[in-house]
């Protein structure tokens, strides 16, 4: 019996597999029913649709391997996208490694209004993303517009290189200009549109948030009031963002109004407004350049 107390020699069906694979999970995701099916199509190589439509399959040893290999990663905390080495975001595959945060389905907010403002603006296309990471934003932005060549940052060369690797994945790297930059330094200007989600979480609440530790830190920490890394954003773009141009920024929910007057500082003549999420929570800080 190995440490997720699943036999190699016990084989098992999906729909047993599925079940007890819930019963593990319950505690450790948000989500152990939709996680436990996804951890079941990773170990057989199959898809969701599949599993769900085929409960009296026999798991192989090799799956059932996989599997206990899988909960006993996700019983000593890596998150689950971690074990699978891959995630969805935007309705694309993405490579993810503890190098690189994990995409969150709220960022995809951005990229929609991102794309909503190139749409109504189809001449501004000088297009940046601003500490990439995964390259999640950038590689959608560019999947979703097939004439669109971008430029993404990042100030960690272990995240470009999945990056890089994203955006073959994804077929766009001809389309993306990768660059080694502390956020704007040494990138010229201007740009229709800069777009990052940046770290926000403050110093401190992330110390005691289950997420500490488990992925990039320099990814997570946005200083002692959470805005430190975009505070120097916004310092940098001022210089740098066409007139008419526009700035999306993710942002912490938990300081919606000291963003947003952050925001209004280094852009006293622009628009300056707060976007909601689903859950009603402001998500996105937009600045409008007049």
């Amino acid at each position: 019996m190995n440490r997720a107390g699943f036999s190699p020699f016990q084989m098992k069906t999906i729909a047993s597999a599925l079940t007890e694979t819930r019963q593990r999970l319950a505690g450790l995701t948000e989500t152990p029913s939709l996680d436990a099916q996804v951890l079941l199509a990773h170990v057989t190589g199959k898809d969701r649709t599949w599993v769900l439509a085929h409960p009296e399959h026999t798991l192989d040893t090799e799956g059932t391997l996989r599997l206990a290999d899988a909960l006993a990663q996700l019983s000593t905390g890596v998150p689950l996208p971690y074990v699978l080495g891959e995630w969805q975001f935007f309705g694309l595959p993405f490579k993810v490694t503890p190098k690189v945060l994990i995409p969150r389905p709220e960022t995809e907010l951005l990229v929609e209004m991102a794309l909503e403002w190139m749409n109504a603006n189809p001449a501004r296309n000088r297009v940046i993303e601003v500490g990439t990471g995964s390259g999640c934003i950038a590689v959608s932005l560019a999947a979703s517009r097939p004439g669109l060549h971008l430029t993404a940052t990042d100030i960690s060369p272990d995240a470009l290189q999945i990056a890089r690797h994203n955006a073959r994945t994804n077929q766009v790297e001809d389309r993306i200009t990768f660059r080694e930059a502390s956020l704007l330094t040494g990138i010229p200007g201007p740009f229709d549109l800069i777009c990052a989600n940046l770290p926000y979480i403050p110093s401190q609440k992330l110390r005691r948030l289950p997420v500490f530790l488990r992925e990039p830190t320099l990814a997570l920490d946005g200083g002692e009031n959470g805005l430190e890394i975009i505070g120097l954003l916004l310092a940098q773009a001022a210089a740098k963002l066409a007139p008419g141009g526009l700035i999306l920024l993710e942002i912490e929910s938990g300081h919606p109004s000291e963003a947003k007057a952050l925001a209004q500082h280094h852009f006293p003549q622009a628009e300056v407004s707060l976007h909601q999420d689903l859950a009603g929570q402001a998500r996105i800080v937009l600045v409008q350049a007049p």
